[in-house]
């Protein structure tokens, strides 16, 4: 099940505050980001009915999907709370938050609402979030660090976050060329545990990547 994934230029790119070296992340609308996300190939390799169930989550769960884009992973965790629970689909890019919708909509689902993010600060609606969720994420937002202790404020003790996203010591880690863009296990629970969150799990179902969990404190 470990297949090779594809080397994603930049998954939610609106995440990164454009510089001289990414100005080109920022520069393109949601509609052609949206059809790099749902590549077939791409969908292929993200193993979304496995990431889900590792989730663990139970019915009437709130969860925050960060960094959503198209809502890849939005619809199957907004199936799994249930109709008691709800999923929060946080994205920076406007362009996004209509295709959020429309696929919930397809799925007749009432419990999901698209929420405009900032750089900083994921701008949630509620502050009983049970799980946070960063698919392929986590290495495009700039202030890594802050973002994840302006997330806690919205988490109550014994919350999650689960992250999934590429190990920068492996060799087949995109964005070798620019340092920035490269994120190591050991660095992510740096910034967690500076949040307020405690490594409780670690999920062993990519090569290329890292899945872990954390528990907030």
């Amino acid at each position: 099940m470990k297949n090779r994934r594809l080397l994603l230029p930049a998954l939610i790119a609106t995440f990164l505050v454009p510089a001289a070296g990414n100005a080109q992340l920022g520069g393109r609308p949601a509609e052609e980001w949206a059809t790099v996300l749902e590549s077939g190939r791409r969908m292929e390799g993200l193993e979304i009915e496995n990431v889900v169930r590792a989730l663990s989550l139970q019915s009437g769960d709130v969860v925050a999907d960060i960094g959503a884009g198209t809502g890849i992973f939005t619809v199957p965790i907004a199936m799994q709370v249930g109709p008691s629970g709800a999923v929060l689909s946080v994205e920076v890019d406007a362009g996004f938050l209509p295709m959020i919708e429309e696929k919930a909509q397809a799925a007749r689902l009432s419990n999901v609402e698209a929420v405009l993010g900032e750089y900083g600060d994921p701008k949630l609606p509620r502050q009983d979030v049970d799980l946070a969720f960063f698919h392929d994420v986590l290495h495009h937002i700039e202030d890594r660090a802050g973002y994840l202790q302006a997330l806690a404020g919205y988490m109550p003790a014994g919350s999650r976050v689960a992250i999934v996203d590429y190990d920068a010591g492996h060799p087949d880690t995109p964005h070798q060329d620019d340092p920035s863009m490269l994120i190591t296990p050991d660095q992510v629970t740096g910034w967690m545990q500076t949040a307020g969150f405690e490594l409780t799990e670690e999920i062993d179902m990519f090569d290329d990547k890292f899945f872990v969990i954390y528990t907030k404190r």
